[in-house]
């Protein structure tokens, strides 16, 4: 990472990041108290929710870093270009690897709502790069702020150890956040825009948060939605142990044929498989 400017201007109404942060301020309030993130807060995070949020976030930081990649040398995103210090990709591969295994782009699912803000960055990197400074600030920023007290939730919470499972929120290249922070705003002030440029990026930075809150309602309720089945179908499967006559061997065949099909209809209904995710123009 290198060295901050020794001088940097006062920061004023007038700087981007001020503008930005003043545009997102009623956004940002209801993506902390969305469903997903008050449990965050809480400390009651399941594994599910963390597995589906790794599957989404590898999804939106695909797009995002290949717009970015594509764009390095784009006047508006080369100030804010930082592959080696900020760059995810690779760390939330080494995550979904731990919890699906070696083939686990087979087996992850991906929300519609997360398909649509991966559209939603390519686009803006096919059709107006310098919106990506909104996208960048508003994960990368949040990743180094609030991601860091997320990180420790999750690894209390699951129990996970020596950092597996977690490589995401972990920026080896980056020694101070908050002196990165310093140097990462100052960059993003000196980018050069015309009025209908950034403005153009402000409304971006509200739609960035946007996406996000439908990310999070949409994984919230897929969770639940399993959540309700797998409690319905241990409901069922003690009444039949309580009510029937029939052999245990039986029984478990009964129960077996009458649910996974709801099961399986729940699961396919609140979340699609990724070869799906071509029906978008990608």
């Amino acid at each position: 990472m290198e060295t901050i400017e020794k001088t940097q201007t006062a920061i004023t109404d007038s700087e981007l990041s001020e503008q930005i942060k003043a545009a997102t301020k009623d956004s940002h309030v209801r993506a902390e108290n969305t469903e997903l993130m008050l449990s965050y807060q809480r400390g009651n995070v399941s594994l599910r929710q963390y597995q589906l949020l790794l599957c989404s976030l590898y999804k939106i930081y695909e797009a995002l870093e290949e717009a970015l990649d594509r764009n390095a040398s784009h006047d508006a995103v080369a100030p804010i270009y930082f592959p080696q210090e900020l760059a995810r990709l690779e760390s939330i591969e080494k995550d979904l690897k731990h919890f699906y295994g070696q083939n686990w782009k087979e087996k992850i699912t991906v929300p519609a709502a997360t398909l649509r803000y991966a559209q939603r960055l390519r686009e803006v990197g096919r059709d107006h790069p310098e919106y990506l400074v909104a996208h960048a600030y508003t994960r990368y920023l949040g990743d180094l702020s609030g991601g860091q007290v997320l990180g420790r939730i999750t690894q209390k919470s699951l129990g996970l150890k020596n950092g597996e499972g977690l490589s995401f929120f972990s920026f080896p290249g980056v020694s101070s956040p908050n002196l990165f922070k310093q140097l990462y705003r100052s960059r993003m002030n000196s980018i050069e825009l015309t009025e209908t440029q950034r403005n153009g990026v402000l409304q971006e930075a509200v739609t960035a948060f946007e996406l996000n809150i439908q990310v999070f309602n949409e994984l919230q309720d897929s969770v639940s939605c399993v959540s309700e089945t797998e409690n319905e179908m241990r409901q069922r499967h003690t009444q039949h142990k309580q009510n029937t006559t029939t052999t245990a061997g039986d029984e478990a065949l009964q129960s077996s044929s009458s649910l996974m099909p709801r099961f399986l209809r729940t699961l396919l209904g609140v979340s699609v498989v990724l070869a799906v995710g071509m029906v978008y123009a990608f």
